[in-house]
């Protein structure tokens, strides 16, 4: 097998992680990240990174999607899981991460939610502008 590109193999690492850990997981890229994206692409990492790791940790073993769409303008990430965890268990976590997360996403100029799917399940969305401010840079 050939090697993922350095810009899909964190991505693609979080997700070989996840797998090994016990969670099943469904992953999907569409699009290929653009190089002069950085931060774009740097925040839609940390949103797979941390959906998943609340998926470990509140629905441990329930079948996972992580769908990840490279467009010239946006990036989205949609990340669900089936099932929620144990009753009383949020699957959102103390929230803290997530607050985090919407933080950076709303700084870019993009959307954020995260909560209980209806049905049952937990779902993490996230619209990241890729045209970004990128420092100071002109």
């Amino acid at each position: 097998s050939t090697p993922a590109p350095a810009s899909d193999e964190g991505l693609l690492t979080v997700v070989e992680q996840t797998r090994r850990a016990g969670q099943p997981v469904e992953f999907s890229e569409e699009g290929t990240p653009a190089s002069s994206r950085g931060s774009a692409d740097l925040v839609a990492h940390r949103v797979v990174q941390e959906a998943l790791t609340n998926a470990l940790k509140y629905a441990h073993g329930s079948p996972t999607t992580v769908r990840v769409r490279h467009r010239p303008e946006e990036i989205t990430v949609n990340v669900s899981t089936d099932h929620a965890g144990p009753p009383g268990v949020s699957p959102g976590g103390s929230g803290r991460g997530l607050v985090g997360l919407r933080e950076r996403v709303e700084v870019l100029g993009g959307d954020f939610t995260a909560g209980p799917r209806e049905g049952g399940g937990f779902a993490v969305h996230a619209r990241i502008p890729a045209h970004a401010p990128v420092g100071d840079r002109a």
